[in-house]
């Protein structure tokens, strides 16, 4: 499927689905579909956010007195900061404020911080659903930040008996509401994302606007195609890895927040695909040999970014052996390396999908963000799994505070 932002391809060869299995998801997916659609504009569902009746949780004019930082700093967990960490660093040559990101417990990290002698003049953004996810909590306490009235700190829970929503309300800190029924990992079009999207002064009209393409009577082929053929993918449990080959820097980031939505959403009763992020062309060094020749256990993702380059490589007379490189474009050269690792792939019967950026812009992001949750949970749904819980990690949490009482 092609539109002027993105390019989907899917190369899956006949022989790893199962024409029975082929066919009884075939007849389950109109009424999963339907489903979805029609009730996006349904209050406390958690697609919610995709609707034109959306209202953030939040007045612009009510964030316009934190504008004055130059630096924020965002604190959270998997879908907590994931999202906005892949905005922040795909549109990060249009972003003039600087970003520091903590997802994870890094105590170098946090001293080089604490370290600052402008702590003051930092925007501190804490974001956690629950309001008790013990690595922010960890962090955001052991900064010692925290003063009656703080006008540097934004804190984003739930609006219940929480730890984060009863520290904004005893210290009269700015909070915003996360609504409790849109979890972690799908919650980038609401509040999660969009306050810092705010910040990074990333246009959120824009950012919104492709966020329903998927469902365009026009688009909604290739949504069927694929979510039935990785559900089969799913239910023949042959296929285990799947590998995200990105040829595009720019989306690193958001390739670890799609491997959370995808092991996290689709991961259970004994079933799931491994998402891996593989950088390339360095993974050509090192991986793909591994990739190519090793167990057919896999499906790759590729990815990639449509550049005009005018830089081209200028080569000495030195050796005819590398005259092929004569005025060739950097990315002339990364887009013939893709092509040839391709043509392995469909050589090799491989499976693969490709995924090609023609515009690197806050609609492209959003569609991907929009495309990647509803896939994830139509495939959770024609399998039989809830895309929305994670049992496994809420008996970590559990687990760790037993451990620590």
């Amino acid at each position: 499927m092609k539109n002027k932002k993105i390019i989907y391809k899917n190369n899956i060869q006949k022989k790893y689905l199962n024409s029975i299995i082929n066919k009884k998801l075939n007849k389950r997916y109109p009424d999963i579909f339907k489903n979805i659609f029609t009730n996006l504009d349904t209050n406390k569902n958690i697609f919610f956010s995709f609707s034109k009746n959306f209202k953030l949780n939040f007045k612009l004019k009510d964030l316009n007195k934190f504008n004055k930082f130059k630096t924020v700093v965002i604190i959270g967990m998997g879908g907590s900061i994931l999202g906005s960490e892949a905005l922040y660093y795909f549109l990060k040559d249009k972003i003039k404020k600087d970003f520091l990101f903590f997802n994870d417990i890094d105590e170098d990290k946090l001293k080089r911080l604490k370290a600052r002698k402008d702590l003051k003049k930092l925007l501190f953004i804490v974001i956690s659903k629950s309001g008790n996810t013990i690595e922010t909590l960890s962090n955001f306490f052991a900064l010692n930040i925290i003063k009656e009235n703080s006008r540097n700190i934004i804190i984003i829970s739930e609006r219940f008996n929480n730890s984060l929503y009863m520290l904004a309300q005893k210290m009269k800190l700015h909070h915003i509401e996360h609504r409790n029924y849109i979890g972690g990992r799908y919650s980038v079009l609401s509040e999660v994302g969009m306050v810092p999207a705010y910040f990074m002064g990333i246009n959120l009209q824009k950012f919104r606007s492709n966020i329903l393409n998927h469902f365009r009577i026009n688009n909604q082929k290739f949504l069927k195609q694929s979510s039935i053929m990785l559900a089969n993918l799913l239910k023949k449990n042959e296929i285990k890895n799947l590998i995200f080959f990105n040829y595009s820097p720019r989306l690193d980031k958001f390739l670890y927040w799609s491997q959370q939505l995808i092991a996290e959403s689709l991961g259970k009763n004994g079933k799931g695909f491994l998402p891996l992020v593989s950088q390339a062309p360095k993974d050509h060094h090192s991986l793909a040999q591994l990739y190519l020749d090793g167990p057919k256990d896999k499906i790759f993702y590729i990815f990639s970014e449509k550049i005009n380059s005018s830089k081209k490589i200028r080569i000495k007379k030195m050796s005819k052996k590398i005259d092929f490189l004569s005025n060739k474009s950097l990315n002339q050269v990364k887009y013939a390396q893709k092509n040839a690792f391709i043509k392995i792939l469909k050589k090799n019967n491989i499976p693969f999908r490709e995924f090609e950026i023609l515009e690197s812009s806050e609609e492209t992001l959003g569609e991907f963000f929009s495309y990647f949750m509803l896939e994830t949970a139509i495939i959770g749904k024609l399998s039989n799994i809830n895309p929305f819980n994670q049992p496994a990690v809420e008996q970590i949490k559990i687990n760790t505070e037993n451990i620590l009482a």
